[in-house]
C-alpha cells in the first residue's frame, strides 16, 4: 500500500532571486524511497521509478504501484533505473527503462520497453531491447539513462562498472554509449559495425559513468558523468568517440594518485566542461525556454554531493548559477515536462519538486 504522504500537490516550498528570474519551488510528491528516474505523461501523469524495483503512477490526486515491471537485481547502485516516454507515446503508449538485470557473472545494465495500459495500471508486452554482454558482481556504475534520438533510434549510457579499463575495450560495453533502434536492433550506420573485436551497438567509449543524458536544440546528445576524486564531466557525444577514460581525466584517484596520462592525448576528447572537486552529477537537461525563454538551449545538471543544480551556458560552457536550496538535496534526474516546467528528483528529501516562474 502506498503512504499517504505520497501525495503532496500544490504546496509551495519556497520562491527567491536567480540569476534576475524568480522562481518558485513546489514539492509535488513526497514521501518516496531511493526515486532514480522521472517522466512526466502528455496528460500531465507523473511516472518515478524506486530503485528496489517499484514503479509509481500519480495522476488525479490519486496515486498506484504500476504492475508488470522488469525484475531487477538490486546491487549498490544498480536497481530500477531511468524512464524514458517515447517521442509517440500519445499513440504508442510505450515507455523506455533502464535497469540491472540479473546475469551470469553478476548483473549488467539493461534497456526495456513496454506499453503503459490505458488505465495506467500495468504494463503490457515488457521486452529487453538490449543486455550489455558481461555482468558483474560489482555493485557500482552501471549508468544509466535512456534518450529517444530524433531518428528515432535510443541511446543508452553505461558506466565501466568500476573496472577502469574496460571503458577503452570495444569488445565490452563497459563505459560506453550505446545505440539501437526501438527493436533493440543495431543501426547499420554505427560506429563500429563489422569492425572485428567490436560489439556494433557501441556509439561512443572511454567514460566513467554517465548517469545524465539528453538533447540539445539541435538533437545532439549531452551526457554528465562522474569522475573520481575531482573531474566531472559534461561531454557532447560524438559518433565513434573516445572520450578518454582512465587514460586522461581531470581528476585523481580517491586515494590522491594521478589518473593515466595526464588531461589530453590525441585521438581523445576533452570535455566540455568539468568540476574540480567533483560534484557527482547525475541527471542532465537542456532547456527549451518554453518557461524561461532567458534559458533556452542552458544545461542543467543535478548535483548529489553538493546539493544543487548546476546552470551552464555559452561556449566554452561554463557554470553560471546554482540553484541551491533546502529542497536541491542530491538531485538525482532532472527533466522538463510538455508545458515547460522543470521538474526534479530530491532523493535527500524523498521528494519531487518543480521549478515555474514566480
Amino acid at each position: 500500500m502506498l503512504r499517504s504522504t505520497f501525495l503532496a500537490f500544490g504546496l509551495c516550498i519556497c520562491a527567491f532571486q536567480a540569476a534576475a528570474q524568480d522562481i518558485e519551488i513546489t514539492q509535488r510528491i513526497s514521501g518516496l524511497d531511493t526515486p532514480w528516474g522521472l517522466a512526466v505523461l502528455p496528460d500531465d501523469t507523473v511516472l518515478v521509478t524506486e530503485i528496489d524495483g517499484r514503479l509509481l503512477s500519480f495522476a488525479n490526486g490519486t496515486a498506484q504501484t504500476v504492475s508488470g515491471t522488469p525484475k531487477v537485481d538490486q546491487n549498490g547502485q544498480g536497481g530500477f533505473l531511468d524512464i524514458t516516454p517515447a517521442r509517440d507515446f500519445a499513440t504508442s503508449r510505450t515507455l523506455f527503462f533502464t535497469y540491472a538485470k540479473a546475469m551470469r557473472g553478476g548483473s549488467g545494465t539493461a534497456l526495456a520497453a513496454a506499453e503503459l495500459s490505458k488505465d495506467g495500471k500495468t504494463l503490457d508486452n515488457l521486452r529487453d531491447l538490449f543486455v550489455m554482454s558481461q555482468g558483474s558482481r560489482v555493485g557500482r556504475h552501471f549508468g544509466s539513462r535512456v534518450v529517444e534520438g530524433t531518428d528515432g533510434t535510443l541511446f543508452m549510457t553505461i558506466g565501466d562498472r568500476g573496472d577502469d579499463m574496460t571503458a577503452q575495450n570495444l569488445g565490452l560495453h563497459n563505459g560506453s554509449v550505446i545505440r539501437v533502434n526501438r527493436d533493440g536492433s543495431v543501426p547499420r550506420d554505427n560506429p563500429f559495425v563489422g569492425q572485428a573485436g567490436a560489439l556494433p551497438e557501441i556509439w561512443s567509449y572511454g567514460h566513467r559513468n554517465p548517469q545524465g543524458a539528453g538533447l540539445d536544440l539541435q538533437g545532439n546528445l549531452w551526457v554528465s558523468e562522474h569522475g573520481a576524486r575531482g573531474g566531472d564531466e559534461v561531454n557532447r557525444i560524438k559518433k565513434g568517440a573516445n572520450f578518454g577514460w582512465p587514460v586522461i581525466s581531470y581528476g585523481r584517484h580517491y586515494s590522491g594518485l594521478k589518473i593515466g596520462e595526464g588531461t589530453s592525448k590525441t585521438g581523445m576528447e576533452q570535455p566540455q566542461a568539468y568540476w574540480d572537486p567533483s560534484i557527482a552529477p547525475s541527471g542532465l537537461l537542456v532547456y527549451s525556454g518554453k518557461m524561461f525563454p532567458e534559458w533556452r538551449g542552458d544545461i542543467f545538471v543535478g548535483a548529489l554531493k553538493f546539493n544543487y543544480i548546476s546552470r551552464l551556458q555559452g561556449s566554452p560552457l561554463r557554470e553560471v548559477a546554482q540553484i541551491k536550496t533546502d529542497q536541491t538535496a542530491r538531485v538525482r534526474d532532472i527533466i522538463e515536462a510538455p508545458d515547460g516546467a522543470i521538474w526534479f528528483i530530491s532523493v535527500g528529501n524523498g521528494s519531487i519538486y518543480t521549478i515555474t516562474p514566480k
